[in-house]
């Protein structure tokens, strides 16, 4: 049996299986210009971000136990990736993907807008799932290159 709603008809077990684009779903984090939805499955898990272009946060650091795959969807991605004493930049944009294995640096980012939202959508597949993604106000638990801890860095005016 199928069902119809407002966007068009839906198959039984829909919920339990798809998720749709909704934007009351993203969760903000505890960084300014951060919104994600977390998808967690038994050895997968996705990271839907949508953040504000302009916004700051992200720095250079690896996984010990996950591989992480990255679409960029809207706007583009300027980071690093590989080796940590490299000042080379990579900018990503709609459509293109990085794979940052484990312990692979990564990060350093400038998020650029996109032209509609001013927003950058990136689609983080996680694997096998992160534990600490499950709780948007949750601090990421990854190996900061700076020898910081794991909370995000604090904004400076």
């Amino acid at each position: 049996m199928t069902t119809l709603d407002e966007t068009g008809p839906r198959a039984p077990f829909a919920d339990q299986y798809c998720y749709f684009l909704d934007d009351d779903a993203f969760e903000q984090t505890n960084r300014d210009g951060f919104r994600r939805r977390v998808i967690t499955g038994e050895r997968l898990q996705l990271c839907f971000w949508r953040i504000a272009g302009g916004a700051t946060g992200s720095y250079l650091h690896q996984h010990e136990s996950h591989e992480q795959l990255g679409i960029i969807v809207r706007g583009a991605l300027d980071f690093r990736i590989g080796d940590p004493d490299s000042d080379v930049r990579q900018v990503l944009r709609a459509g293109d993907v990085y794979l940052a294995p484990e312990r692979v640096w990564h990060g350093d980012s400038v998020f650029v807008g996109d032209d509609e939202l001013d927003e950058c959508w990136i689609l983080d597949v996680f694997s096998p799932p992160r534990a600490d993604l499950v709780a948007a106000d949750a601090e990421p638990v990854v190996t900061r290159l700076d020898g910081a801890d794991d909370a995000p860095p604090t904004p400076t005016p």
